[in-house]
């Protein structure tokens, strides 16, 4: 299982997480999804076929587009 972090900086309301939330849940292979709107960051684990890859182009699909998360 792989997971990642990171940030959705246009996030700013809840129908936007439901709307990021919602359309990395719909995809094969994604077994977790966390989001903490105040700080605007996304938690995802997935397992194959799900890929990084598939998540980031559904997220600039739906214009949310990813940045990484300051450490």
């Amino acid at each position: 299982m792989e997971t990642k972090t990171f940030k959705v900086p246009n996030m700013t309301c809840n129908g936007c997480v439901s709307t990021v939330k919602g359309e990395i849940e719909q995809i094969t292979g994604v077994a977790f999804v966390d989001v903490n709107k105040p700080a605007q960051l996304v938690t995802v684990e997935w397992n194959t076929p799900a890929s990084w890859d598939l998540i980031e182009q559904a997220l600039i699909g739906i214009e949310y587009p990813p940045v990484p998360a300051e450490s």
